[in-house]
């Protein structure tokens, strides 16, 4: 059985468990209802319109999640001793070029997918990653639309699968379902955030077909379920940031996928640097090895000297 890791003295794994459900479906409910026009749940106001000098539904919804989430931690386990650090707190506690001094750190995105979010697409997703040592020991998705929420703890070592799965509204387990395809591999890619570099990797690599969607944890998710094989990230003029990457990468490593920069090198969190920046590949780990060698050789010929 693999190793799980450690939580915070005095904090309880099916506490902690129990806790991270309340939040997770309480912030689904809260972003459902501002998707719709809604009144939103738990107090929150209503989203004023940009236009009549108020907040868009998109930034009304994020800064209640991250309130919801925020509070909801805090106040579920007020001597844990962990910091909270959220995509809309961010440039209030981060110093450039100085981690947190942190032994756990939680990483957030109230909202991932902000696009997917006002465009009524349904792909988007909440984030919550328990980090020590600049690594996941915990992660979980919650894909309001659909109503599941995926968990996962990776295994201690850092090297063996964890325990992943998901769960629906009524608390019914699901385990993970990655596919066994080696060859005629399938893509989950981005509407958006997409280059020429990016087009010319991917034609390297030479999936057998490609899907959309938005929200990195809705990618993964589609790996996890079996949908998809493969997820790249490549950066360009902007990359990806922690609270993007550090959940979904929790679970689909637990699950017994692979998730890292395409030299083999893992991806940390809380090194000073937000940016995950560099050619991320998440798969089904069916072919990991294989496909970040030929990423690496790839992108020695579309953009050399780019450290992937």
């Amino acid at each position: 059985m693999a190793s799980l890791p450690a939580l915070p003295a005095g904090v309880g794994r099916e506490q902690l468990l129990v806790e991270l459900r309340r939040l997770a479906w309480g912030a689904a409910d809260i972003l459902r209802a501002y998707a719709r026009g809604e009144e939103p749940p738990y107090g929150f106001p209503p989203a004023m319109s940009v236009d009549d000098g108020g907040e868009g539904p998109v930034s009304a919804a994020d800064l209640a999640v991250n309130h919801w989430l925020l509070e909801g931690l805090r106040g579920a386990f007020p001597s844990a001793g962990w910091a909270l650090l959220s995509e809309e707190t961010a440039g209030e506690v981060l110093v450039p070029g100085q981690p947190l001094e942190a032994e756990w750190l939680w990483i957030l995105d109230p909202l991932d997918g902000t696009r997917d979010f006002l465009q009524g697409t349904g792909e988007y997703a909440v984030h919550l990653a328990l980090v020590h040592g600049q690594r996941p020991v915990l992660g979980v998705v919650l894909l309001p639309e659909p109503e599941e929420i995926w968990f996962g703890l990776p295994g201690g070592d850092g090297a063996t699968p964890g325990e992943a799965w998901r769960e629906n509204r009524a608390g019914e387990r699901f385990p993970p379902a990655l596919s066994g395809r080696s060859e005629q591999l399938v893509l989950v890619a981005s509407r958006n955030h997409r280059d020429g570099r990016l087009e010319e990797l991917l034609a390297a690599l030479a999936p057998e077909r490609s899907l959309t969607i938005g929200s990195v944890g809705g990618k993964v998710a589609m790996i996890l379920r079996g949908e998809a094989d493969l997820y790249i990230s490549l950066s360009g003029r902007s990359a990806p940031k922690d609270w993007d990457m550090a959940a979904p990468e929790a679970v689909l490593l637990a699950a017994g996928g692979g998730f890292g920069h395409a030299d083999g090198r893992p991806l940390l969190y809380n090194t000073g640097d937000v940016h995950q920046a560099g050619c991320l590949i998440a798969s089904n780990g069916r072919r990991h090895a294989d496909l970040c060698e030929r990423a690496r050789g790839a992108m020695a010929r579309i953009d050399p000297g780019f450290r992937v």
